[in-house]
């Protein structure tokens, strides 16, 4: 009976009401949004990053000039001149280290189902698995048996196999990729789970991994990966540098553990949520205040309706009560309307994997939380100030 009386109220005052319900559908949105985004990152950072990274350090070479220009060899002269430092246990090379921003994109062939998916790719040689502790799921990685093969290795990640070799095992499938006109036929010899270069905060993405022969091939790779004893000092840096100098003294290097490299990509991620935490902050409050004075004007508009209730016998209680559960109904019809609206966002897809159900509902969740909260502590003091009128102040109000 309660409750059909205080949705006759409130349908009574829609007019009044609609002010106050935008307010809060715009605070809805703004919570869900800020929720959604943490969430999601929140689900991505718990998701496998697919290598280690501990006690991995990433030297960038700086020629100066065209990088194609490094000569075959001196790949061989910077693995065992770096191996010759009593710290370092693997050194493998990459085109690009993790923890970077940069990405190679290109498209791949299966013969045997006719997929043709476009993929990350990354060039690598031998030691740049050990380097970073990538764990094979099966298969094995670029060895020397794979020297002057006739059909060139690949590596590549669950995510692409599935998308390549729709339920077929993509271990030892062939596929094709052109590349200046030339049709190049490849093999699969392994593959990982994944690999989120990019950071935890990124969703993972279709990888591919090539073999890096520069006795076969034209291709230059400027970036040496470096596993180095557990407990290596920030230190070494300087030793690793002369080392480095005394093969190429005409080069510059960019040396930085992938600890280090890790930690300033992620607060490079999350300069845009703490931003958008701060202005959802901010018009919270702003909205908060609205709602405040809002509830407040209805209350004074009400007055000879408490004091009438009153001196039919209503208690102060009935009234505090009355006047919070009438302002959490109208927080309730907002956010439905919210929520009817957001819902189109995971139903169609607009957002793709960034909102997901599980993120929606939890979101969801947390935005009505908030909203909750925030109008229980608008509609406090205005409906403890009217529970407080008597009856014969409340009928004399004019």
């Amino acid at each position: 009976m309660m409750l059909r009386h205080l949705l006759k109220l409130t349908w009574k005052r829609k007019s009044r009401n609609l002010l106050l319900s935008l307010e809060i559908l715009l605070a809805f949105a703004i919570v869900f949004g800020v929720a959604a985004f943490a969430l999601r990152y929140w689900q991505l950072y718990r998701e496998p990053i697919g290598f280690d990274g501990s006690d991995t350090w990433a030297v960038t070479i700086r020629t100066g000039e065209d990088t194609a220009k490094i000569p075959a060899d001196t790949y061989d002269t910077l693995r065992r001149g770096l191996q010759a430092l009593p710290e370092v246990r693997t050194v493998g090379f990459a085109a690009y280290a993790p923890y970077r921003m940069s990405t190679w994109h290109t498209s791949f062939k299966s013969p045997q189902t006719g997929a043709d998916v476009n993929t990350n790719i990354l060039e690598a040689d031998e030691g740049f698995a050990d380097a970073i502790g990538m764990k094979m799921v099966r298969g094995r990685w670029f060895d020397a048996s794979d020297e002057g093969a006739a059909v060139q290795p690949v590596v590549m990640d669950r995510r692409m196999a599935a998308a390549m070799f729709p339920g077929k095992d993509a271990l030892g499938q062939q596929l094709t990729h052109t590349e200046n006109k030339v049709a190049q036929t490849l093999k699969v010899v392994g593959i990982i789970d994944t690999y989120r270069n990019k950071g935890p905060l990124i969703a993972p993405a279709n990888f591919i991994m090539t073999r890096f022969a520069p006795q076969a091939g034209t291709s230059r790779l400027n970036v040496i990966m470096l596993k180095v004893a557990p407990g290596t000092p920030r230190a070494f840096e300087a030793k690793l540098n002369r080392q480095l100098k005394l093969i190429r003294n005409d080069w510059s290097y960019e040396i930085a553990p992938l600890t280090a490299m890790r930690a300033s990509l992620l607060k490079e991620h999350l300069v845009p949520l703490a931003v958008l935490s701060v202005i959802a902050a901010f018009m919270l409050t702003m909205v908060a205040f609205g709602l405040f004075g809002v509830l407040w004007q209805n209350t004074t508009r009400r007055i000879p309706e408490i004091g009438l209730r009153r001196a039919i016998g209503a208690r102060a209680a009935d009234i505090y009560r009355q006047i919070v559960a009438e302002q959490l109904l109208v927080s309730s019809f907002a956010m439905v309307l919210g929520l009817v609206l957001l819902v189109q966002l995971p139903l169609t897809g607009a957002i793709g994997e960034n909102l997901d159900w599980q993120v929606f509902i939890g979101a969801a969740g947390l935005s009505m939380a908030v909203i909750y909260l925030l109008s229980l502590l608008c509609s406090l003091y205005p409906g403890w100030r009217a529970s407080r009128l008597s009856p014969t102040e409340a009928l004399h109000y004019e």
